[in-house]
């Protein structure tokens, strides 16, 4: 009864050998699980290492550039216009440099400037003394001729009639002159305007007035003679009974001395009429002139003192200071690839940086030479190299003329000139430079690439090209219509190299 009832493990423990047989079922379990744990921990290493170790076909397939991407740019329908930009500097119409030389006689010293009465920055007015050099004036009048000549009495020209203008402008009339002839009129006009500054003028002939003097004495000397030659040929005219009067039976005593007496009459004549024609030039000669070195000639005024280099007490040896007059323009250079495309009457926008503000103009000329400036060696001031400045001069002269004033506060600024040196008839197809290419056959095309990706080449003639854009005209049975993309590039992806 008490053996039917013990439980099961009671009776696995209880016979022979069951201690056994539990031991080695724990024991296929545990030698199961490490198996198990194996089997994992190879399947992870070998999968680490198909990640570290590859084929070299797979290396060759890794390390393979990504495919190229295309840049593309739309199609516009716009005004191209073909532009030239340089830099220019904002100067008066006309620029002079005063460089006085004064005359003087034996034992003349150098040149030295004795009197400056203007400053830079100076408004100057036409008939204002500008300085003295040695005593003697230099002075500016208004003019559009550079002064090249001493002007004297007898002179013509049209230098001249400029001097005449400026005289009368300042209220110093020239009386009956011909305009251009410089006679007694200008003569006058001349000395007076001298003697409003406090100067006399140098003479025209510098000999104290011995021309005229000499000239005088022959004309005294010829009414002498003649007064002589009349009182003889009186003498030897038949007196009034008809009996000569140089012989009681009617002959001629002298062998013709009443013919002899006539000739001399005329000659005497002939004498004091060339004596009188030769004061007549000698007065004529005389009296002031305008040397060359003593007079500047200004467009318009005021003018401006732009520069004094001078001083009062220095030598004369180059120029003493710079004036300007005129309505502003811009000045700048062209280098050789923008002069074909730059020509008088384009249009022009003028930008003045530091403001802002934008002028409207046109070209007014452009210089057929070459200005080579001055070659910069790229070295600063202490002698040490520094970066090498092109010159600031060097190129073809262009002058451009604001369609208004500049403001005079721009004198001498730098200023950005955009050139309008061409443009489209109307709106036509423009795509940027770089999406026009030219093929071994030498005709130039765009690849337009389709909405699927798929590309086509379309032959097509450049036209106006300005601002990075060119004009194009598609060619043949091509078609190119605003808004279609066309290729300007290749890019790489990212880590893909160039």
């Amino acid at each position: 009864m008490d053996h039917q009832t013990r439980s099961e493990p009671e009776q696995l423990q209880s016979a022979p050998g069951a201690e056994q047989i539990a031991r080695a079922r724990m024991t296929r379990r545990r030698w199961v699980a490490a198996v198990s744990v194996g089997s994992t921990l190879l399947a992870a290493a070998g999968f680490a290492a198909s990640q570290v170790i590859k084929s070299p076909a797979q290396a060759a397939a890794d390390t393979k550039p990504p495919a190229a991407d295309v840049l593309t740019a739309p199609v516009e329908r716009r005004v191209l216009k073909e532009t030239v930009a340089l830099r220019g500097t904002v100067a008066a119409g006309q620029s002079v440099t005063v460089a006085p030389v004064a005359s003087g006689g034996e034992g003349a010293a150098e040149p030295v400037v004795t009197k400056l009465p203007v400053n830079a920055g100076d408004t100057i007015r036409a008939g204002q003394l500008l300085l003295e050099v040695s005593g003697r004036p230099v002075f500016v009048l208004k003019g559009e001729l550079p002064v090249y000549r001493d002007l004297k009495p007898g002179a013509k020209g049209d230098d001249v009639a400029q001097l005449q203008n400026a005289l009368r402008n300042l209220g110093h009339g020239t009386g009956n002159d011909p305009s251009g002839t410089f006679r007694a009129g200008t003569k006058s006009a001349l000395q007076a305007f001298y003697a409003g500054l406090g100067y006399d003028p140098r003479p025209a002939v510098d000999d104290d007035g011995e021309a005229v003097k000499a000239a005088e004495q022959g004309v005294r000397s010829a009414e002498r003679a003649l007064e002589q030659a009349q009182s003889a040929a009186d003498a030897a005219a038949p007196s009034p009974s008809g009996t000569p009067a140089d012989g009681e039976d009617g002959t001629d005593t002298g062998g013709g001395g009443d013919s002899e007496a006539r000739r001399a009459v005329e000659w005497a004549q002939e004498d004091l009429q060339t004596a009188r024609q030769n004061l007549t030039d000698a007065q004529a000669a005389a009296g002031p002139m305008l040397p060359a070195g003593e007079v500047v000639f200004l467009p318009g005024f005021p003018a401006r003192v732009d520069s004094v280099s001078g001083a009062v007490g220095a030598r004369v040896t180059a120029g003493v200071m710079t004036v300007s007059a005129g309505r502003l323009v811009v000045r700048g250079y062209l280098q050789e690839r923008q002069k074909g495309l730059v020509r008088a009457g384009q249009r022009v926008e003028i930008l003045a940086e530091r403001s802002g503000t934008t002028v409207p103009g046109k070209v007014r000329s452009v210089s057929e030479t070459l200005d080579e400036g001055q070659e910069q060696d790229g070295t600063s001031e202490d002698g040490s190299d520094g970066e090498r400045a092109p010159a600031a001069t060097q190129g073809y002269p262009v002058v451009v003329e604001p369609d208004k004033p500049l403001d005079r506060a721009l004198a001498g600024q730098e200023v950005r000139l955009t050139v309008e040196a061409g443009s489209t008839d109307g709106k036509a197809l423009v795509v940027p430079v770089t999406a026009v290419s030219v093929g071994s056959d030498g005709k130039s095309a765009v690849t337009v690439v389709a909405a699927d990706g798929t590309q086509r080449r379309v032959q097509v003639r450049a036209a106006t090209q300005g601002d990075g854009y060119v004009a194009v005209v598609p060619l043949g049975t091509g078609r190119l219509a605003p808004g279609a993309l066309v290729v300007t590039g290749i890019r790489q992806a990212p880590g893909g190299g160039a």
